[in-house]
């Protein structure tokens, strides 16, 4: 593996939590290796291991994007991450209420739906 890999590895068990991690990694296959791969490289070993802006703004960032595309798959995994990024609730709410200016208020209104039902599962007080 590649120094890149390592680290992305690294970061992405630090931001998901190696529970999370680990179900990723025996669900792997020959067919999406290349992909796993790729993401564990590019997004965790480039991305999110780049200390130029903390953990916490970029949890922020993410949970931007993906509300604003519409990959709300995503959005539970990415609030479980803020118990590891530093993210609030709070935060993530202004990420969300910025989601709804610029890129709609439909999707900023589903996005706060997902967060509310994961922050209780995972017993955050709102």
């Amino acid at each position: 593996m590649s120094d890149r890999f390592e680290k992305g590895m690294t970061t992405r068990r630090r931001v998901l939590g190696d529970a999370h991690v680990n179900r990723a990694e025996a669900s792997r296959t020959t067919f999406d290796t290349p992909f796993q791969d790729m993401i564990t490289e590019g997004a965790w070993g480039t991305l999110w291991s780049n200390d130029s802006i903390s953990d916490r703004e970029r949890s922020m960032l993410t949970l931007s994007l993906l509300a604003a595309t519409g990959n709300f798959e995503e959005i539970p995994m990415h609030i479980r991450a803020t118990a590891n990024t530093g993210a609030s609730p709070q935060d993530v709410m202004q990420a969300f209420m910025h989601v709804a200016v610029y890129a709609g208020v439909p999707k900023a209104n589903h996005a706060i739906k997902l967060a509310k039902q994961t922050f209780a599962e995972m017993g955050v007080p709102l």
